[in-house]
């Protein structure tokens, strides 16, 4: 994991501390000298793959307030950019925080400009930093995150006034909504805890005084003041600070605040350093003060480890899916096993069963060839009931119809082609050969017999279906014989039988 390491610049030191999970430890303090830049420069290269943020208390701090028109992103950055070298005289740090937009139909827009007007103060370790490419995220003031320890102490949102002792003077400031609008530092003289108690009841009544005076709250405006300072002090400066004037005093215990702050590292004296570092290393601003020549390496970093996140994440994903597919194809493989292991015994009793069974005197082979046609010849087969139907019906209806032999079968003849080709057999049909003979009274004429049957075979053919074929009629016709109305089937003998033959289409 990336360590956190802080900067905390006042006027004369630079001093190094590593943040780790509410912890705050100084690493090394560095003065503004040849040989206080070259052991920060070692320090820079020590610690070069850490994330580096840099917290300012200085003096050359100024804030301004200006509106502007509801414009566009880009002429917004534009119109920003003027009025901070106008404030200004073009300080590459600076920066602009937006107090919401007026209600009123133009919606103008409020800001507060702030910069950090002494950049030669500033140059000499961004400098260092910048050789060594270490990823500085921002550069931050303890003006700025005021508001941000407000609001975890629980003090006045609407106009409130917060000191804390910083370094070897007292930072003061005024915050209205969560933002600092104004902020200075003054001197302590006297450094004990009288001498600090009643310099923070002097600066906070001056300073009541100032902003009377700028006409940001008038003479009967309830003033609250938030004074945070270590548990000894604090009934010192609760004597000192007594309201008046409409000021009230609210004095807070650093070990109270860092404990709300979730700081393991608890403030040894009256100073607020790691309180403010604190909140840089938990809930950093989203303003800063840097410009983007100071961030680049920051913003590489911040590619780089999207670059290694992005991967590590593909890797993980094609690894899981990788377990996902060996398990998958272990499964499919025990299945398979099973699934073996289960014919093999299936075969076996199969091979037993087959041992019990009467020998045939053929291989599998033929029986299975053999087996497949019955089936088949089973599928082809069907009854003979639709086409013996019709044939009943009318052998009822006509008594002295007597049947002798009746052949039905599958298929039907078709005849050969023009080619010459000889007659082929229709599967698709099927053919019923009948016999009979008519019976009727033995002084019935030949006449009598033939008419009978021709009405027989013309019932038959009244089934569209049917195709009716003579192949033998009762008596001969023959051409060389006559047929006389007298001749009877007593004269002729018995009556000769017919045959008739029937196909039809299956259905």
């Amino acid at each position: 994991m990336t360590a956190h390491r802080l900067f905390y610049l006042d006027t004369h030191h630079l001093t190094a501390y590593v943040w780790r999970q509410g912890h705050l430890r100084a690493e090394g303090s560095f003065t503004n000298s040849d040989n206080g830049l070259l052991a920060f420069s070692h320090y820079l290269a020590r610690w070069r793959d850490s994330r580096f943020a840099l917290l300012a208390n200085v003096a050359d701090e100024e804030h301004a307030l200006e509106t502007i028109p509801f414009l566009s992103r880009g002429d917004r950055q534009a119109l920003i950019a003027r009025k901070i070298s106008q404030h200004f005289m073009g300080s590459p740090l600076a920066t602009a925080f937006s107090l919401g937009y007026e209600k009123t139909r133009r919606k103008n827009e409020k800001l507060l400009l702030s910069a950090l007007t002494n950049p030669a103060h500033f140059e000499p370790w961004l400098t260092r930093i910048a050789n060594a490419e270490a990823p500085l995220s921002g550069i931050y003031t303890v003006a700025q995150l005021g508001g941000q320890l407000l609001k975890k102490l629980g003090g006045e949102r609407q106009g409130c006034l917060l000191l804390t002792m910083q370094d070897h003077s007292i930072r003061e400031s005024y915050l209205r909504d969560g933002q600092t609008l104004f902020s200075r530092m003054a001197p302590i003289v006297d450094s004990s805890i009288a001498g600090i108690a009643s310099s923070f009841a002097a600066e906070a009544g001056k300073l009541q005084q100032y902003l009377i005076g700028q006409r940001q709250i008038s003479r009967d405006d309830h003033l609250p003041a938030l004074i945070v300072a270590c548990p000894a002090a604090v009934p010192a400066i609760s004597k000192a600070c007594l309201a008046h004037d409409n000021l009230v005093f609210s004095i807070v215990d650093s070990h109270v605040a860092a404990r709300k702050l979730s700081l393991k590292t608890l403030p040894e004296d009256n100073r607020c350093d790691l309180l403010y570092l604190q909140l840089l290393a938990t809930d950093p601003p989203r303003q800063q003060f840097a410009g983007p020549g100071h961030r680049h390496a920051y913003q590489v970093n911040r590619l780089r480890r999207g670059i290694l996140a992005a991967g590590l994440i593909a890797l993980l994903g094609g690894l899981l899916l990788t377990a996902h597919n060996a398990w998958t194809a272990y499964e499919l493989r025990q299945e398979t096993r099973t699934l073996q292991a289960s014919a093999s015994d299936l075969e076996n009793r199969y091979g037993k069963i087959a041992a019990t069974f009467p020998q045939l005197g053929i291989d599998n082979a033929t029986l299975r060839r053999l087996t497949d046609q019955h089936a088949a010849l089973g599928q082809q087969q069907r009854p003979p009931e639709p086409a013996l139907r019709r044939l009943g019906q009318v052998l009822e209806q006509m008594p002295a119809i007597i049947l002798d032999r009746l052949d039905w079968r599958i298929g039907r003849e078709v005849a050969g082609n023009a080619s010459g080709n000889a007659s082929a057999i229709d599967s698709h049909g099927e053919t019923t050969i009948i016999n009979g003979h008519v019976q009727l009274a033995p002084t019935a004429s030949t006449r009598e017999v033939l008419t009978l049957f021709n009405e027989f075979v013309e019932r038959l053919r009244n089934d569209p279906d049917n195709t009716v074929r003579i192949l033998q009629r009762p008596f001969d016709m023959e051409s060389g014989r006559p047929l006389r109305g007298g001749d009877d089937v007593g004269e002729a003998g018995l009556a000769q039988p017919f045959m008739i033959e029937i196909t039809r289409l299956a259905p």
